[in-house]
């Protein structure tokens, strides 16, 4: 993993941990914390295992731990103290400190441990609305700002993913009580980005309806056939990078041309791609939603 980003800005710090830059330094100062290196021009640096250090005195801190005290502890023995309060149940309000952690180490057991802390007083879908989706939000300006790479982004997303399709197995051996709407669950051609569309499939599953989840990167002509075995069709969509803003009138022509006919069919769209529609001169059979919150409203 050669793009893994071995050193840290104290920005970095601060965008990962939440302490700001300037206490950062007065820990650093007064206990000694962090033994940051410094580049030719005398900038400060920080080693991955610095951003480990101080991602675990975090956690402790948030805990109620005095920064005193946390100085005192042998360094050897920070994670073993991390580790206590993760398997005592006891960090539910600072766990995506403890997940961002499993994702700077790539730390499989963390990240599972955590969940099954937080998941023996919590439903998988509170897990995803107050931990998953703060943490995704904070992703992609962790990405943008360079202070993860996309090896950790991959990482994290991949295990949360895994959470999705568990939890979504067991409703789908349940069979469905609402038939007015049987929704099919795509991704435009060339959008890879999914774990939005697995968690839609997740609220649309759970409040009784059918679902037909296709996935990524699907061409519109492959949904055609789908007009052969049902006639209240809603087809919902995440246009997250695609199609691009020059290309979405063109993507809703060629939708309305193939798919809308005889008035039988919704296409409900959700993603950042959404903006850039008109929603006034939008065909009526095509509805947006800016969250999948909203689109929870309107099951």
């Amino acid at each position: 993993m050669n793009n893994v980003k071995k050193h840290f800005s104290i920005r970095d710090l601060e965008n990962l941990s939440g302490i700001k830059a300037h206490t950062i330094r007065i820990w650093e100062k007064r206990y000694d914390l962090l033994a940051p290196e410094r580049t030719t021009t005398n900038i400060r640096t920080y080693s991955l295992a610095s951003l480990q250090k101080l991602l675990n005195i975090t956690l402790l801190y948030n805990h109620g731990h005095k920064i005193s005290k946390i100085a005192k502890i042998p360094e050897g023995e920070i994670p073993l103290a991390v580790r206590e309060i993760v398997a005592q149940n006891s960090i539910k309000n600072h766990a995506i400190n403890a997940f961002k952690l499993a994702m700077i180490n790539f730390d499989q057991s963390l990240f599972q441990q955590t969940y099954n802390s937080l998941l023996e007083d919590r439903s998988f879908r509170e897990i995803f609305w107050e931990f998953f989706m703060p943490l995704l939000q904070e992703l992609g300006l962790l990405w943008q700002t360079d202070t993860i790479s996309p090896a950790h982004e991959h990482f994290i997303t991949n295990l949360i993913k895994q959470k999705i399709y568990s939890s979504t197995e067991k409703l789908q051996a349940i069979e469905p009580t609402k038939k007015d709407k049987v929704f099919v669950l795509f991704l435009p051609e060339n959008e890879i980005h999914e774990i939005g569309l697995l968690f839609a499939n997740y609220e649309i599953l759970i409040r009784g309806y059918k679902t037909i989840y296709l996935g990524q990167t699907m061409p519109i002509e492959s949904l055609v056939d789908l007009h052969k075995y049902y006639d209240n069709l809603y087809f919902l969509s995440y246009f997250t990078v695609v199609p691009t803003k020059d290309r979405l009138d063109k993507y809703i022509e060629d939708f309305t041309r193939k798919l809308q006919k005889q008035g039988d069919s919704q296409l409900w769209i959700l993603g950042r791609q959404t903006q850039f529609l008109d929603k006034d001169k939008m065909p009526s059979f095509i509805r947006t939603f800016g969250s999948i919150d909203e689109l929870g409203l309107a099951l």
